[in-house]
Parts: structure tokens; C-alpha cells; sequence
């Protein structure tokens, strides 16, 4: 993980998305707190190239109604949230009653929820999603299967597409070169699970993800999107400029 181990700002990424042709980003929490709300709401306001912000907050404390209220007044930049739920102990943490509750918020605020889990909750994701109709969620990183195995189960894609049966999930197909051999991926190792996840969702409930700086543990920026450009180079142009931006902006209001 060493080459990660430092800071990176959106002096860095620029650079990189003028290369891909790409007209901005959404930036993404990585810590469970508010302070990097502030962070990353004030590198938006210095950059305009960052469209939106998903943050972080206490889904399980009783005043989440009035921070999400004192966001959605304050910071329009701020699209949604996310909880890091795959580091959880308690891997049905998305079930309890108070996290409900607090994701039962998001929707009076215009909020998304970014859903970021290992395969094994994506039974609990169902029941979970499955409570919010109205509510729009996006499943992070294609759920991170175990793509350094290289063998794609069947429980793996009866779970994806469970979850891709209620028509308020996306997916974002992102973060898989961090979950293959870092070292010895080839293309041909996503594709299984690129024809699942496009199946599953379609081609308007997928958003392209870089999971850039965390990616070049295994791959540049470049080297993700080519990854995928190659892949759907055999869509039509208004289906690869939905996957590449036009979803995006859709889910996330941009």
C-alpha cells in the first residue's frame, strides 16, 4: 500500500481527467467523519471540476434530521452519504433499527446513499433496499467480489441480481482492479463480472468509478478507464456517454 501512503489533492487528479475527456468527478468519504465533510466541501468550492461530494454522517443519531437539514440548506455540492459498512463487525448493520431510521432521512433531503459492502451483505442489501422504494442507493465497487480468485460463483451473480431487481439500485463499476491480483491482472479477468453487473443493472443504472487514488495500488487512472472503454466500446454513444458521465449526473443531481 505504500505508493497510496500520501496525500493527494485535486491538483493531481486534473491533470488525469483531462486526459480521459472527463468534464468533472464526484469525491467520495473515505473517514467516518464529519471533519472530512468540511475537507472535501472546501476542495469543491476551489474546484469546480468536482461536481459533487458523498459525505459521511451518524445515520444512528437522533439529530440526524437537523444536520441533514443544515446540509442541504448550506452545502448544495453535497449529493449524498455513505457508511463504510463493509468494515463493519456487525455485518447487518444496514438492518438495525436506528441506521434505518436515519437512512428513512436521507429521502426528505434529497439524499442518495452509497452502498459499500463485501459480497457477504448482499443478502442483507436486499432486505435493506428492499424497505426504501423511493430511496436512491448505488452499490460501490460492483460489491467487491473476490476477482483475485478468479472464479466467479453463482451465488455471487444470484445476489447481484437480486439487488438489481428493485429499479432504486444502481452500481457503480468501480474498485475491481483493487480486488484482483494487483500484480497480474489481465482484462479478461472482469469480464465475468462486467457481463453480470451490466445484465443485472442495464446500461442506465451503471456509473463508472476510477477509485482513483486507491486504485494505483494496482492500476493508473488511465489504465481504469481504458479497462472499461474496451469493454464497451461495442455499446452505442448514448449508452457509453451514460455509463461515462450522463448516469451520473442522473443519480447523483448533478
Amino acid at each position: 500500500m505504500w505508493v497510496i501512503r500520501r496525500d493527494y489533492s485535486p491538483a493531481d487528479l486534473l491533470p488525469l481527467l483531462q486526459a480521459a475527456e472527463m468534464d468533472g468527478c464526484v469525491a467520495v468519504q473515505v473517514n467516518q467523519t464529519e471533519d472530512e465533510n468540511k475537507e472535501l466541501l472546501a476542495l469543491a468550492g476551489q474546484y469546480d471540476f468536482i461536481r459533487g461530494i458523498v459525505g459521511w454522517i451518524d445515520l444512528q443519531s437522533p439529530e440526524v434530521g437537523f444536520r441533514l437539514e443544515w446540509y442541504q440548506e448550506a452545502f448544495p455540492k453535497l449529493k449524498g452519504f455513505r457508511h463504510i459498512l463493509q468494515g463493519e463487525r456487525d455485518r447487518a448493520l444496514m438492518l438495525k433499527p436506528a441506521f434505518k431510521r436515519g437512512i428513512g432521512s436521507l429521502g426528505r433531503y434529497g439524499y442518495t446513499f452509497d452502498i459499500l459492502i463485501f459480497p457477504d451483505q448482499l443478502g442483507y442489501t436486499r432486505e435493506f433496499v428492499a424497505s426504501f422504494p423511493d430511496q436512491p442507493f448505488i452499490i460501490d465497487h460492483i460489491a467487491k467480489p473476490y476477482i483475485k480468485d478468479r472464479y466467479i460463483t453463482e451465488e455471487w451473480k444470484d445476489a447481484i441480481r437480486a439487488v438489481a431487481a428493485y429499479p432504486n439500485v444502481w452500481c457503480k463499476i468501480s474498485g475491481m482492479v483493487t480486488e484482483a491480483d494487483w500484480k497480474n491482472w489481465k482484462p479478461e479477468h472482469f469480464k465475468p463480472y462486467l457481463d453480470t453487473v451490466v445484465e443485472a443493472f442495464g446500461p442506465r443504472r451503471i456509473v463508472f468509478g476510477s477509485d482513483w487514488p486507491v486504485c494505483l495500488v494496482a492500476a493508473g487512472y488511465s489504465q481504469v478507464v481504458s479497462l472499461v472503454e474496451d469493454y464497451f466500446a461495442g455499446f452505442s454513444v448514448e449508452e457509453r456517454a451514460a455509463f461515462f458521465g450522463g448516469n451520473a449526473v442522473k443519480f447523483y443531481g448533478l
